[in-house]
């Protein structure tokens, strides 16, 4: 075993604990929510994780970003295929140690794939560089895209865009030295034999150096990006397939309601109810209603704001916000992605916490301007639910602070008083009938 293989071991080894350790500080995070059960129609949640997740089923609803997502969506999937072989020639010291095992045919078509699908990802890569930086879409220019939302996306995509260069240029390197040493090449190379003419002249000794710089490149350049994406919002690379699965199957205009509320109307309508029994829930419970901070949120809900992939389509979708209102779904789940991050890190490392998602992140006016149209929720290319939390935050504004604007504090008292939202009595609901 040679130093660098010892050095690939050493540096792969890190890379996988630390992922590990901080995916798990993550998951930890997402428990702090409260329970909720999501473990029904389990055929059904399958199948709407293979249909959007992983068919990428809602992407294609704006055709441009949606086609070239699934083509960076397929690259990542299918080239990192290669990465088994870097992996076990990292570790042994073997070069293309696949060829050795599969037919060389099939080898020289998996290459040849793969060269094919870094061109194309190549080529996406830059048109969304285009779009956010050039062309300057709307979406992602919005109040809340500030700095570092913008350059993490940017990030990303320069990411991209040097790993498919480092493989195609790898691929040239060794077919060029395969060519001096004529040799039969091992590999199909239907793009990497264009970039010939950039390295064309140089020494074997030089080739060799390039071929082992891109690999080297490569694999660290993965390794580094499988880690940035745990603090990027590209977090639903992992996150996109549990937040389908987990998703709300109901119908979108169906709202759940509070089974302490619910007990009460149900025992305030039953005329032969005996308003001194025992209640059947625990409503002394010291429990708020809805939600103020994020641990009063479910962990579904958790789950949703660290997959979110700030695409904007929610807001871009959302009428209180392309009428000018302060409201941006995608902003609510970023904003509470954000307070968790907060909050568990001043937990943490036992810091005074003075701060709540409601107020200090999300302020009454945003909610309010909700129309709870389910617009932000059904646009979702991965199915997040940023009205849930919203509704959770009401709930709380409402029945814990009696913080509700004027028209619904009025309505509120014409169904104390009247049993119905107008301000009359019941009584004289059918006196329009007279005239």
């Amino acid at each position: 075993m040679q130093i660098s293989n010892i050095i690939f071991i050493i540096l792969f080894a890190s890379a996988i604990t630390l992922f590990c350790r901080n995916l798990n500080r993550i998951i930890a995070n997402i428990r702090l929510g409260r329970e909720i059960d999501r473990s029904d129609r389990s055929i059904d949640r399958l199948k709407n994780m293979l249909r959007v997740a992983i068919g990428q089923s809602k992407m294609v609803r704006r055709p441009v970003a949606g086609i070239l997502h699934i083509i960076i969506y397929l690259g990542f999937v299918i080239i990192n295929i290669e990465m088994i072989e870097i992996v076990i020639d990292g570790i042994t010291g073997s070069h293309r140690v696949l060829s050795d095992i599969l037919p060389l045919t099939l080898y020289n078509f998996l290459i040849g794939s793969f060269e094919v699908l870094a061109l194309l990802v190549l080529l996406a890569c830059i048109i969304f560089l285009v779009r956010r930086n050039v062309i300057r879409l709307k979406r992602f220019w919005s109040r809340e895209m500030t700095s570092w939302p913008r350059t993490d996306a940017n990030i990303i995509l320069f990411f991209e865009i040097l790993l498919m260069l480092a493989f195609l240029f790898m691929n040239a390197a060794d077919m060029m030295i395969m060519t001096i040493n004529n040799r039969e090449y091992i590999g199909s190379f239907p793009v990497s034999q264009f970039l010939l003419p950039l390295i064309d002249g140089m020494s074997i000794d030089n080739l060799h150096f390039l071929e082992r710089f891109s690999w080297w490149f490569h694999i660290v350049g993965v390794l580094v990006f499988m880690n940035y994406v745990l603090i990027s919002k590209h977090l639903h690379i992992f996150f996109a397939f549990p937040s389908t699965y987990y998703a709300n199957l109901n119908p979108l205009g169906a709202f759940t309601n509070l089974d302490s509320v619910t007990n009460e109307v149900k025992l305030m309508m039953d005329p032969n109810a005996d308003p001194y029994a025992t209640p059947s829930v625990d409503t002394t419970s010291s429990d708020s209603f809805g939600a103020k901070d994020v641990t009063d949120l479910n962990w579904v809900q958790l789950l949703n704001a660290y997959s979110c992939t700030e695409c904007g389509r929610c807001s871009s979708n959302c009428p209180a916000n392309q009428t000018g209102k302060l409201l941006s779904p995608r902003k609510i789940l970023m904003d509470t992605r954000d307070r968790l991050t907060e909050f568990s890190y001043n937990k943490r490392k036992g810091l005074e916490d003075n701060k709540t998602l409601l107020g200090d992140y999300i302020t009454s006016e945003e909610l309010w301007a909700c129309t709870s149209c389910n617009a932000c929720t059904d646009s979702c290319p991965i199915e997040l639910d940023p009205l849930s939390i919203i509704i959770d935050m009401r709930r709380y504004l409402v029945m814990e602070e009696s913080a509700a604007p004027t028209e619904l504090n009025m309505m509120f008292t014409n169904i104390e008083n009247n049993g119905a939202p107008w301000q009359f009595s019941a009584a004289d609901r059918l006196k329009w009938k007279d005239d």
